[in-house]
């Protein structure tokens, strides 16, 4: 069944030729994205989702018209996830480019934006029984710079790795810095768990700052649970009691092994328990 995207204005099929071969997009992946999760007809997290955006926006010095704000695209997020069915749950993502254009001579900075979705199934909202099996990627590393913060166009480094995710038969991979220590996985924010306090990188270690990783550090702040912005190395993973993932998506996932290592999962399915469960189960 043919499905519906949304682009610079208009809703179209999503077999719609978007780009050509003049796009900076396609040569120097000049722009950003975002994913959101629509849950029984509201955007999950939205003014998170898009208080990120705009600031990337400006980081990357787009020139948005006075229409472009986050009441535009909620709205038009919303129409799209309606009109493909998908308005009970969802993915969804914006993906937001400069137009055509070489490095020095781009036409505009006018934020050219495609909004895509995705059903996904109930079971995305259900606890892991079964732990991830954690890689480590060690081909490509993030930079430890603003950029190295936001979703940007610019992927490679999680490319690569989830090339080694498919290959190693994982779930997830870590991904390293510039100096080999943890930024993040590819496609989620990496927390462990040691002594009863909770650890993840800190902003300057590169990882990108995900919303949902957000959230679980208010969460922790409101519910006076130790936790902690800070390096992690491979030595630290080892070590752990507990390590879990977190994205817009899934929420938290445990991880059941690296390696050789096996974890426990039991500070996680509090966590779960306490802080995801209310947030993809809202009572009416």
């Amino acid at each position: 069944m043919s499905q519906v995207l949304f682009e610079d204005g208009q809703f179209y099929r999503d077999d719609k030729l978007l780009i050509g071969a003049n796009s900076r997009a396609i040569r120097y992946g000049d722009g950003l994205f975002e994913t959101m999760k629509v849950n029984k007809g509201s955007i999950q997290l939205a003014d998170w989702h898009f208080e990120r955006l705009f600031s990337g926006l400006a980081l990357l010095q787009f020139e948005c018209p006075s229409y472009f704000t986050p009441a535009y695209l909620k709205d038009k997020i919303l129409q799209l996830a309606h009109r493909n069915g998908h308005s009970n749950l969802a993915r969804i993502r914006l993906m937001i480019f400069r137009g055509n254009g070489g490095l020095y001579d781009t036409v505009s900075h006018f934020p050219h934006h495609v909004i895509q979705c995705w059903s996904l199934p109930p079971a995305n909202h259900q606890w892991n029984e079964n732990g991830l099996v954690l890689g480590i990627h060690r081909t490509a590393h993030k930079t430890m710079d603003l950029l190295a913060n936001t979703k940007s166009n610019n992927y490679l480094p999680y490319v690569l790795g989830a090339l080694e995710v498919k290959k190693e038969k994982w779930n997830d991979a870590v991904v390293l810095n510039a100096v080999g220590r943890v930024a993040d996985c590819t496609i989620a924010n990496l927390f462990l768990v040691k002594e009863g306090v909770l650890y993840t990188p800190a902003a300057s270690e590169g990882p990108v700052l995900g919303i949902m990783r957000r959230y679980m550090l208010d969460y922790c702040r409101k519910a006076g649970l130790p936790f902690k912005e800070t390096t992690i190395n491979e030595e630290d993973l080892q070590q752990a009691d507990e390590i879990f993932l977190t994205n817009t998506s899934y929420g938290i996932r445990w991880v059941g092994s690296l390696g050789d290592r096996k974890y426990a999962n039991s500070f996680s399915a509090r966590l779960y328990k306490e802080a995801i469960q209310p947030l993809f189960h809202p009572k009416n």
